[in-house]
């Protein structure tokens, strides 16, 4: 299970003029089921104060839940205050579980994700660099979704997949615009998840550094933060942004791709087609290349420069101190439009933080403009690799958190996606 989180209440609706109490009853109905998937078990004194609902609309909405087969009640135990102690809430994981997909250039992987956040069934593959075609991918993922379907049975309510990929994508239908280090360009990559699925469960597709950040905000590093800047590297680089509490993203989707930040007008060719991007600097690649190993070693070879480094190879050093020079060049910039009040690093950044912090730091020391520098903490992100795939199933999740009243109604349907059984 993972760790229950601390946010910031969230507000019910009450009853205005003009407003139906269906409309109020769905929303409170949104208001516990969010609070209970991202805390945790709580108790109804709890429910009571983090949404501001009365005890006697706790207990209706929970009569609700239970009903859908969202949330169960336990006793609490005496805790050994006075008077009867509150029953205890939880989550229901099997009732509602998602999928989460993400293609990343070095590997795939696929979860089986429950209500409140745990992670039922997992599995992640490495991939050979040249197995990159659509079809290959979508073959490669269905055959993952049906062993992960195939070890669960049929016991668990799915309502959504979630997908990250390393790319550009129109969120509104899951087209991909351009993956660069994927070398796809224009890709119907929901459609085509879908038709290889064979489903008719909501599909929704995003960045993978868009669904770290959200996923470090709600269940990792940046908890309690409403200013997050999460930078995430392997051969490419990603940026998420979370503002004032909320995931921005851009008019379509397209937001946050700083990995084309340019920062180096006398750097190498990027595969974007651009000269001197952010990644050309940072990425995989060019710390294996500083390390004297092959650009295409993946994450065997980044494991194989880190254990040079902890015997201290002078060479493995070096490297490193490198990426984190020109890492904090880049966040320096960032940092100074942005002003975030906290900076994760994931993915690649997050464990070369201990032998490159020391360089990122000096050059945002010179860089960055010293109001928002005094501001701002950089930490690494406490999800590790499974931080997109956490967020991919968060986005598919949120139609049933945002109204489980719709959803509900075709639980009964007990649709599955190709390899489970009917």
């Amino acid at each position: 299970m993972l760790p229950a989180i601390g946010r910031r209440p969230i507000l019910t609706v009450t009853a205005r003029p003009g407003q139906r109490s269906e409309t109020i009853r769905r929303a409170n109905l949104s208001a516990i089921v969010r609070e209970l998937h991202l805390r945790g078990p709580m108790s109804r004194s709890d429910l009571v104060e983090h949404t501001g609902l009365t005890r006697s609309g706790i207990r209706a909405v929970l009569n609700d839940l239970v009903s859908y087969d969202l949330a169960h009640e336990e006793r609490a135990t005496s805790q050994g205050a006075p008077g009867r102690p509150s029953p205890l809430v939880r989550p229901h994981a099997a009732g509602a579980t998602v999928l989460a997909l993400e293609i990343a250039v070095d590997s795939l992987a696929v979860a089986l994700v429950g209500l409140g956040g745990e992670i039922v069934d997992s599995i992640r593959v490495d991939r050979s660099w040249g197995r990159f075609s659509l079809e290959e991918t979508v073959a490669d993922l269905v055959d993952l979704t049906r062993q992960v379907q195939a070890r669960r049975g049929t016991h668990d309510a799915l309502v959504g997949i979630g997908v990250s990929i390393v790319a550009i994508v129109r969120r509104s239908d899951g087209f991909v615009r351009l993956a660069p280090n994927l070398g796809w360009r224009d890709v119907a990559l929901g459609e085509r998840l879908r038709e290889g699925l064979q489903t008719r469960l909501p599909i929704s597709v995003a960045n993978d550094a868009d669904l770290g950040a959200l996923a470090e905000q709600r269940r990792g590093a940046a908890i309690g933060a409403n200013h997050v800047l999460y930078i995430a590297g392997e051969v490419g680089v990603g940026g998420g942004l979370i503002v004032d509490g909320h995931p921005l993203t851009g008019v379509a989707g397209y937001g946050g791709e700083v990995g084309h930040f340019p920062v180096n007008p006398a750097g190498g060719v990027c595969r974007c087609g651009s000269v001197g991007c952010w990644e050309t600097e940072v990425g995989e690649s060019a710390l294996l290349v500083r390390a004297g190993r092959q650009a295409d070693g993946g994450r065997a070879a980044v494991d194989a420069v880190l254990r040079d480094a902890s015997a201290g190879s002078p060479v493995a050093l070096n490297a490193l101190s490198n990426v984190g020079r020109w890492l904090g060049v880049g966040l320096a910039g960032l940092v100074n439009v942005l002003n975030p009040e906290l900076v994760v690093l994931g993915g690649l950044f997050g464990r070369i933080h201990p032998y490159a912090g020391d360089a990122l730091r000096a050059e945002l020391e010179r860089l960055t403009l010293e109001a928002s520098r005094e501001l701002v903490r950089i930490v690494p992100a406490t999800l590790g690799v499974d931080a997109s795939l956490l967020g991919a199933a968060e986005l598919a999740f949120e139609p049933l958190l945002s109204d489980p009243a719709a959803w509900a109604p075709g639980r009964a349907l007990g649709e599955r996606p190709a390899g489970a059984s009917a």
